[in-house]
């Protein structure tokens, strides 16, 4: 490689942000197969290349509002966390699936997803909200437990479920097969 090619690709990243261009050339999911969900009806709209578009972002927000007002099914919840890059808090509107007894949050669009990241670098550290904020602590789950709470999930998560390259309906060894893929996260309470 060139003096001249080592400059342009460190403005490159300079310019479009390190984490994302490591993100997208590492990222073996997105590498290996397309989101399921863009090939289906309406939800093409909402995503490309497992992030979403803006039509899906301006819908993101408003459903996180109305969701955390507490006018929406008790399957959805809007998660509050703080966002990595400047601190504020940002809402993202998503479903809870209950397994043995606890609350469990998927990402159904992989590793990529902001609410993940933000997750990750706020060690945890969240906030609940229908009707009212309620601090949480969100626990990662390792891979080779993930996969009953992925096929629980999609039990659940109609529209969300279209983003797992398996059908809701399959046992539990097909989801095995993609746990590693789609981060799941326990919600535990946090005394006030």
């Amino acid at each position: 490689m060139t003096a001249w090619s080592c400059e342009f690709l460190r403005s490159v990243c300079e310019s479009v942000g390190r984490e994302r261009v490591i993100e997208k050339s590492l990222s073996p999911m997105r590498a290996s197969h397309q989101d399921p969900a863009e090939r289906r009806g309406h939800l093409r709209f909402f995503y490309r290349n497992w992030h979403p578009t803006r039509l899906g972002k301006v819908w993101n927000r408003a459903f996180a509002w109305v969701s955390g007002l507490g006018l929406t099914p008790e399957i959805l919840l809007t998660l509050q966390v703080k966002r990595r890059s400047d601190g504020r808090l940002w809402s993202t509107v998503l479903v809870v699936a209950n397994h043995q007894g606890q609350r469990y949050l998927v990402s159904m669009l992989g590793d990529g997803s902001d609410w993940v990241k933000n997750v990750r670098a706020a060690g945890g550290a969240a906030f609940i909200k229908r009707g009212r904020s309620r601090p949480v602590r969100l626990t990662e789950i390792p891979p080779e437990e993930r996969a009953p709470i992925l096929k629980a999930w999609c039990q659940i998560a109609t529209s969300g479920r279209q983003h797992l390259p398996v059908p809701y309906d399959a046992p539990v060894s097909a989801f095995e097969a993609i746990a590693a893929d789609y981060p799941v996260f326990r919600v535990d309470p946090v005394a006030p």
